[in-house]
């Protein structure tokens, strides 16, 4: 488990030909093809339903760098659009990413700009840990996930996204979308002069967050 960062206590199709000409198929082949129907059909199953659906958001910083965050509902619902409601809203506009580290995470959203604020409402931490078994999105690199204090239901408006794979995270915070372009831009944070926290010395600003699809 990793320490409190800040407030941080811190994802076949069936690809069967069907043979024309001479002669029938054999009955093999038919039974091939029930056979990965029926592994279709169990995958299709196992996929969490929600109603919330997938968005894209565009991340403009101050300096002109751009990345696009893509929301995956169908793993942390919730999170999701609360995410997107903070977005709508222009909660992000103008905040920053205050805790960037070197083969971890670069953590923003917080209108302190510090590590201990976040917005006003709390919503249900999306997470194996607790209870919430349908979040499988691993934290490999450019996922996007809910930061929180010790509490499980206390993540808000904070958010990161990770540099590397941190699959010891997993089943503890609630990850609910990735980087999809413009990695780079995120990368480039760890380009500015950061103190022992992580803190960076010349501000990274959000200038804009927008949902685009």
């Amino acid at each position: 488990m990793i320490k409190k960062l800040g407030f941080f206590t811190l994802t076949a199709i069936l690809c069967m030909s069907v043979l024309g000409g001479c002669g029938s198929t054999p009955a093999k082949d038919d039974k091939t093809a029930a056979n990965n129907a029926a592994e279709q059909n169990q995958a299709a199953e196992s996929t969490p339903k929600t109603d919330e659906p997938s968005h894209k958001i565009k991340f403009t910083m101050e300096n002109g760098g751009e990345f696009i965050i893509q929301t995956e509902p169908q793993y942390a619902p919730e999170t999701c659009k609360n995410f997107v409601k903070l977005v709508g809203e222009g909660f992000y506009n103008g905040l920053t990413f205050h805790r960037v580290l070197d083969g971890f995470v670069a953590q923003g959203g917080d209108p302190n700009g510090n590590g201990t604020g976040g917005s006003k409402d709390k919503i249900k931490g999306e997470f194996a840990q607790n209870g919430f078994e349908q979040n499988t999105l691993s934290h490999t690199r450019g996922v996007v996930s809910m930061a929180r204090s010790q509490a499980p239901d206390s993540a808000s408006s904070q958010f990161f996204i990770c540099y590397d794979t941190l699959t010891n995270l997993d089943g503890s915070y609630a990850a609910f979308g990735e980087v999809i372009e413009g990695m780079e831009v995120v990368d480039g944070f760890l380009d500015v002069k950061r103190d022992k926290s992580g803190m960076p010395e010349t501000p990274i600003v959000i200038k804009e967050a927008t949902v685009i699809e």
